[in-house]
């Protein structure tokens, strides 16, 4: 059982056994890691939703046809993926935050600061980060 804290158990133990008391690390990939890749495919992102990508920590919405937007699906609060694209916003299933598909910014707390964007133009029939 890890305990938080910083009290005597906290002391004795050491921080490096406390790892799970902070902000999870799902860390997210920089544009600069995923510049030039493929992250989706158009008839995979629907108009007016979007799709949460697990394996590269990122979300694709479409929140008007063929405007394509890319964001980390790491929320801004405590580091937990997101997990759903869903009423015109991405959700974190962690503590309830919520985000514009428009452009990543907080629309329900308590998330205070924007996803990250990913710069995204549509190549064929794929989305890639430019």
């Amino acid at each position: 059982m890890v305990l938080c804290g910083t009290g005597a158990v906290g002391a004795a133990l050491g921080a490096g056994l406390l790892t799970g008391c902070g902000p999870k690390s799902n860390k997210t990939a920089s544009a600069g890691d995923l510049k030039g890749k493929e992250i989706a495919k158009v008839a995979d992102v629907p108009v007016g939703g979007g799709k949460v990508y697990a394996d590269t920590k990122v979300v694709v919405t479409q929140p008007s046809q063929g405007v394509f937007k890319a964001f980390s699906a790491i929320c801004t609060h405590q580091g937990c993926l997101t997990n759903r694209v869903t009423g015109g916003v991405v959700k974190c299933p962690c503590h309830g935050s919520e985000f514009k598909i428009t452009d990543g910014s907080v629309a329900q707390g308590p998330a205070n600061k924007a996803l990250t964007e990913y710069p995204v133009q549509v190549k064929g029939d794929g989305i890639v980060v430019v």
